[in-house]
């Protein structure tokens, strides 16, 4: 192909990478049509753009480039070897595109997008699973993409769009975040079978100022709320042993470890007891969350608007 000298700079070898790409990405596909009918009318005529505009599209990406993509050989064009080298990284390059388009297309179909869920551990095991399940009755191919984990982490998965919405506690409140409360979970004092007080059914949490906890890790939510009721009822928990996980815990106070304040199990426990708490109110809100200013996709629109309807039985009762 020949060319005509032309004013406008060429890409340096070491420009920037971001305006490399948004300089030639348009150009691509009408190079690649090019290639794949070595001729500018078929190609035109396939891709339904004008001729003319192939024909500059052609010309400016080998100025852009600096090297020759195409040779003429009468009517129709051939690919030079630098040609040849180019093509294989485009078309890579355009499949990947469309592979994406496709999926996230797919994701935001109403009857078969995806949901990215997250939701605190201690709902994984009965709460979540009965959700999906009554959510599913009216949108049977709606898939989810599930993601257990505590409060702040999973905020932080909202905030950097991993996330559609998480069910968490406590309810945050940030100017970046979207919050509904949705229910309460009672939360009671875990002690081994055989402490002093397991013959109880109610306690005062100010009776527990002399036991050693076992508590969730700094940062979780349960733990916060934790440090907060021992605080009201007039004392710092002396804690022994930090985890990740409720069940754990459990597990800790049924080997003699300490007690917890938990919420309550899926399935009973062997090995301990649990208290109500009398004073102060022992309780965490459930609420979901969302990035504030996102569009919501259909199926996530839908999951949403179920979440909301829960609202006051959203837990098991």
């Amino acid at each position: 192909m020949v060319h005509q000298q032309s004013s406008r700079p060429r890409l340096s070898p070491s420009g920037d990478t971001e305006d490399i790409v948004a300089l030639l990405a348009p150009r691509l596909a009408h190079f690649a049509g090019v290639a794949r009918t070595e001729h500018v009318t078929r190609a035109a005529q396939e891709m339904n753009v004008p001729q003319s505009t192939l024909s500059r599209a052609l010309v400016r990406l080998e100025e852009d480039l600096g090297v020759d993509l195409f040779v003429r050989r009468g009517r129709t064009l051939a690919l030079t070897v630098a040609g040849r080298t180019f093509l294989g990284s485009v078309e890579r390059a355009l499949a990947e595109v469309e592979r994406a388009a496709d999926e996230v297309r797919a994701d935001a179909d109403p009857a078969t997008g995806k949901v990215a869920f997250g939701f605190l551990h201690t709902m994984g095991a009965e709460t979540v699973p009965g959700l999906l399940h009554a959510f599913r009755s009216d949108h049977p191919r709606v898939r989810f993409s599930l993601v257990q984990n505590y409060g702040e982490a999973m905020l932080e998965r909202l905030r950097a769009g991993e996330l559609d919405l998480c069910l968490t506690s406590p309810v945050p409140d940030a100017p970046d975040l979207v919050a509904r409360r949705l229910d309460e979970q009672k939360l009671r004092l875990v002690v081994p079978a055989d402490h002093s007080l397991a013959g109880r059914r109610r306690i005062r949490l100010a009776e527990a100022a002399d036991e050693i906890f076992v508590t969730l890790e700094p940062g979780y939510g349960l733990r916060r709320i934790t440090d907060a009721l021992c605080k009201e009822a007039g004392f710092r928990p002396r804690v022994a042993f930090e985890g990740e996980e409720a069940e754990t815990l459990r597990g800790l106070v049924a080997a003699g470890l300490g007690v917890a304040l938990l919420p309550p199990p899926a399935v009973p426990r062997p090995g301990v007891v649990e208290l109500t708490v009398t004073a102060p109110r022992a309780a965490r809100e459930i609420g979901v969350a969302w990035l504030a200013g996102r569009t919501d996709t259909p199926p996530v629109a839908a999951f949403k608007r179920f979440l909301l309807s829960r609202r006051g039985s959203l837990l098991p009762s």
